[in-house]
């Protein structure tokens, strides 16, 4: 007996990651496909007919088939992003999340959405990616870029939150602690630990250790360092730590990471 899938009304055409050389401009066409743009450094600003959209890190963009698309700025040297083509299949019923997407909108969680193209990339790149597990990772891609935020009222202590988080980030190499970034803030460490676990729903110690593997993520993913020195970037003071640390969070360790999101389609122009 075998399990007959569901179609899922996608058929995806062609993929890849931009990596701007200061050079050029978006190209000026008209397709009959649909494309996903998500901007992870740079701003991107695009025509498409007569309207204008500047799309900054962080933000996704669909463009329509059968409009005008081009330029409106020569592209940054800082400027890069993931794009992705897909038409809906003949016959098919799109699916109703898909096509209630905005077309700009801020990305919640930019960094899973990278996550997911690069296993597209790479599945693409090893020749092991068959059209209907392509829909379902679009699929999960489009389903993700319109996930909306959790409350639309900041909790109580989002501030306190956001003062933490911003010296994770200016202190990220450093060995950091509740105590510490307490004694920082000028505040209580068990305060500072409640308001985690109200703004995101996990203890102080969590959310530094889930915020540190998610830099070391990218850093696999985007740089030549070498583990080591990702682990040490990080924050981590032994490697064997980081490694299994990495390995609860990602399910596989930091090298087979870097292996599984090595491939990827780099396009200049």
């Amino acid at each position: 007996m075998q399990l007959e899938l569901p179609p899922l009304g996608l058929k995806v055409k062609t993929c890849g990651l931009f990596i701007s050389s200061g050079k050029g401009t978006h190209p000026d066409r008209i397709l009959n496909d649909f494309e996903l743009i998500l901007v992870r450094r740079g701003t991107l600003s695009m025509w498409e007919n007569e309207a204008r959209f500047d799309v900054p890190a962080g933000h996704a963009l669909i463009l329509y088939p059968g409009r005008r698309h081009r330029g409106a700025t020569p592209f940054g040297r800082d400027l890069s992003f993931y794009w992705i083509h897909w038409v809906f299949e003949p016959r098919a019923t799109p699916p109703a999340a898909v096509l209630a997407i905005p077309q700009l909108l801020q990305v919640q969680r930019p960094e899973y959405v990278a996550e997911l193209f690069h296993r597209f990339l790479d599945d693409r790149e090893a020749n092991r990616l068959d059209p209907y597990f392509a829909s379902a990772l679009l699929l999960q891609i489009l389903l993700e870029v319109r996930r909306e935020p959790a409350s639309a009222e900041p909790p109580r202590g989002a501030a306190l939150a956001g003062r933490a988080e911003a010296f994770i980030i200016n202190h990220m190499a450093e060995r950091l602690s509740a105590a510490r970034i307490a004694r920082a803030l000028r505040v209580n460490p068990d305060y500072l630990n409640r308001v985690f676990r109200e703004v995101h729903h996990m203890t102080f110690t969590e959310y530094l250790h889930r915020r540190k593997l998610q830099d070391a993520a990218m850093l696999l993913r985007e740089s030549a360092d070498s583990v080591a020195e990702i682990a040490a970037t990080c924050g981590y003071s032994t490697l064997a730590h980081f490694r299994r640390l990495f390995q609860r969070y990602h399910g596989v360790s930091p090298s087979e990471y870097r292996r599984l999101n090595a491939r990827a389609f780099v396009n200049a122009r």
